[in-house]
């Protein structure tokens, strides 16, 4: 990215170096997690272009931008200008709770996050009306709730959990899987919705089930060893449900009849 290229260049401390998170060492930060770890091994990378490490939450071909940098929210917001001027009616805020990192946490979920997104909601609500933010946790709903504010983060937010036990009640033919997890969803602002889901262009996610109820979706779906990454299954709807018609109108029947929004993805 132009970005990267410019900053692995630009002197240490200068604005345009700040778009990224960069290091001598690979000390700090030592909490956080390193999310696929079965790709990576930690998430700093050296860059000999730079002769420092820059931070990556994911993959390393994905460094990390850097919100602190008031130059880099800027640059969000012209995106936003351009996507949101061109007439699409919402914007997906992809792992949103890494965006910031504090030394001694997890660097997930902290605070700062909050008061940006309130910043994000304000500006989106003031020059967009009716178009709207969707936050991508990955979380239990009451964590995931929090990223509504009081109506004032987030207008929509997935509801991770919920989308491998769609596929749990259908395999078992047993409601409970739905019922029980709808249970644990709090009541969020009048102003904000969940957003349901069958499939997205990640992996059928299964960090939020038991380890029991992961392998038996491992044993009933993923068949092909090769469908396993991390802890999902990288398979789309169809070959999912064996490629029965029956099946996925059944699933799409749930989705459409649920708490929620439904979001169809194409394909």
């Amino acid at each position: 990215h132009e970005w990267f290229r410019r900053a692995r260049t630009a002197p240490a401390g200068s604005p345009e170096r700040d778009y990224y998170i960069w290091s001598d060492t690979q000390e700090k930060f030592q909490e956080a997690e390193v999310i696929f770890s079965d790709y990576e091994t930690s998430n700093w990378e050296w860059d000999n272009v730079a002769k420092a490490y820059y931070w990556h939450r994911f993959y390393s071909h994905q460094a990390d931008l850097n919100y602190n940098n008031p130059r880099v929210r800027e640059e969000l917001r012209k995106v936003i200008d351009f996507w949101y001027g061109l007439g699409v009616d919402g914007i997906r805020l992809t792992s949103i709770m890494f965006l910031f990192r504090q030394e001694g946490t997890n660097c997930e979920n902290l605070p700062e996050v909050h008061l940006y997104l309130k910043e994000l909601r304000k500006y989106v609500e003031g020059k967009y009306p009716g178009q709207v933010l969707i936050a991508e946790t990955n979380l239990w709903p009451e964590e995931a709730a929090q990223y509504f504010g009081e109506g004032d983060e987030c207008h929509m937010n997935y509801h991770f959990p919920l989308m491998p036990r769609l596929y749990m009640a259908l395999q078992t033919e047993d409601r409970y899987p739905i019922l029980d997890i709808l249970e644990q969803t709090p009541p969020i602002p009048e102003n904000c919705q969940w957003a349901l889901f069958l499939r997205n262009h990640d992996d059928l996610m299964l960090s939020m089930v038991t380890e029991e109820e992961r392998d038996y979706l491992y044993k009933v779906m993923a068949q092909d060893h090769g469908a396993k990454i991390n802890e999902g299954i990288r398979r789309r709807l169809a070959p999912l449900l064996d490629n029965d018609r029956r099946k996925i109108e059944l699933l799409n029947s749930l989705l459409f009849s649920l708490p929620g929004s439904p979001v169809l993805y194409y394909g």
